[in-house]
């Protein structure tokens, strides 16, 4: 069964909820909501990492994010940091995450794979070519779905001789990292052969911009109309075999999971 893992933002500027949720309380509220709804993780990020998003320093991103973690996982939650700092992972896993989410897959900050090697945590490796700052310039493959499978492969390796065990790892094919409309659409059609890698995998396709280029044919890409296809590719990916489905709006994805998985049943 795929998971859903709900994004609770606590920056003022990602790209659909940024600002939302600063307030710690808030924060909290929100993540509470969210396992309301059904989601099974919290991924709880201090730093924006929308395309063309300037970085911010470990110690503002923890400022942030700390004080969510700790609160959510006081409730029993399943909590996720999403960061590329070996620091700000650090202190995540201390204030009680179990997964960390790192969109560089390693690259970013290589010490963040020690940090988890020497603890019980699990990782998410997402495939990545660049800061946000650019990583459209780099967006060029001659087969994006080849290309990301031997990149992932590569980042699986340095974890693994990092210390990490492959049961903590988790591959995240990284939609909208470094990757154009048209080749976000074609490594959709290919997730088989990311889940053909034995490794769990997490897929975040929520409210991306190749949605929004989409439906943008038909009319405003709104919020609502981006969680309804944010949950349409969550299907798609849960067909693939998924481990996890990233997402901003549960209940869409959650419903339109149990449809699916009520219609595949003889």
């Amino acid at each position: 069964m795929t998971l859903l893992m709900g994004i609770v933002n606590t920056t003022p500027d990602s790209f659909s909820d940024g600002g939302r949720h600063l307030a710690v309380d808030d924060a909290v509220a929100h993540g509470r909501a969210l396992t309301a709804a059904g989601a099974d993780i919290l991924d709880i990020g201090g730093e924006s990492t929308r395309p063309g998003a300037e970085r911010v320093s470990p110690e503002v991103e923890q400022s942030r994010a700390l004080p969510v973690i700790e609160a959510l996982a006081a409730t029993g939650a399943m909590i996720s940091v999403d960061t590329m700092n070996a620091s700000t992972a650090a202190a995540a896993i201390a204030a009680g995450a179990l997964i960390v989410n790192d969109v560089s897959g390693g690259l970013a900050d290589p010490e963040i794979l020690e940090v988890v090697a020497d603890t019980e945590a699990h990782i998410a490796l997402g495939h990545w070519r660049g800061p946000s700052t650019q990583m459209y310039a780099r967006a060029h493959y001659d087969d994006v779905v080849d290309e990301v499978v031997a990149e992932l492969s590569e980042r699986r390796h340095e974890a693994m001789a990092a210390g990490i065990p492959p049961g903590r790892i988790i591959l995240d094919p990284g939609f909208g990292f470094g990757k154009r409309g048209a080749q976000n659409w074609t490594l959709l059609r290919g997730l088989e052969r990311i889940v053909a890698l034995e490794s769990r995998v997490l897929v975040g396709t929520s409210r991306k911009g190749f949605l929004a280029e989409l439906l943008t044919e038909t009319g405003e890409p709104t919020q609502e109309r981006r969680d309804l296809a944010t949950a349409v590719t969550s299907v798609r990916a849960a067909e693939a075999g998924v481990w996890a489905v990233r997402v901003h709006d549960i209940a869409a994805t959650r419903d339109a999971l149990a449809v699916w998985t009520r219609g595949r049943r003889p």
